[in-house]
């Protein structure tokens, strides 16, 4: 591209700018659109995307012409590098919505058999005969903590009671717990 059709590409984005002159974007739009999706293709994007892309970019160029300073780097210098730009953002998309169908988090969980949900079932009951045995500013602080999910000082903004104190009365009633829960499993 030579000096002179630098100059007229640049002349053309700024009546696109200016008055939005359609006549002008369609020359760069003929000029442009297929030498984007042609550079596209050769980066390894499918025929489909790459004219989607090389759309994106002239749309682009439709509504940010204004942007475009031609002192700093051609027409074709700055589409090109809107059009790299969004290539690169539509492969870390798509990097990220590929899953690993091992992953863990996506297997359907276990059927749970008789014998443990029976088991399941016995520690339920021995847990909460053992919180039922608590003193109840105990009982409660646990309540509010592990069964509303409020957090220590939440707690104690509510109670009006110093956060060490509840912090204590917590690690009491686990304590307390753990001694029972001990002492009927041995």
């Amino acid at each position: 591209m030579d000096a002179a059709e630098k100059q007229r590409f640049a002349a053309l984005a700024r009546a696109v700018a200016e008055r939005r002159d359609q006549q002008a974007f369609s020359v760069l739009f003929d000029y442009f659109a297929p030498r984007l999706k042609s550079w596209l293709l050769r980066q390894k994007m499918t025929a489909s995307e790459a004219e989607e892309l090389a759309q994106e970019v002239m749309i682009v160029l439709w509504h940010k012409a204004g942007l475009y300073d031609p002192s700093r780097s051609s027409l074709s210098t700055w589409l090109f590098r809107i059009a790299r730009n969004r290539r690169i953002d539509l492969q870390r998309r798509a990097r990220t919505r590929i899953l690993d169908e091992a992953d863990p988090s996506l297997q359907p969980v276990a059927e749970i058999g008789a014998d443990e949900m029976v088991a399941n079932d016995d520690r339920d009951a021995h847990v909460r005969a053992a919180v039922s045995r608590l003193p109840e500013e105990q009982r409660e602080m646990l309540r509010a903590a592990f069964f509303l999910g409020q957090s220590h000082s939440e707690i104690a903004e509510a109670t009006g009671l110093p956060l060490g104190t509840v912090k204590s009365r917590i690690r009491l009633a686990f304590g307390k717990l753990k001694k029972v829960l001990d002492a009927e499993n041995a």
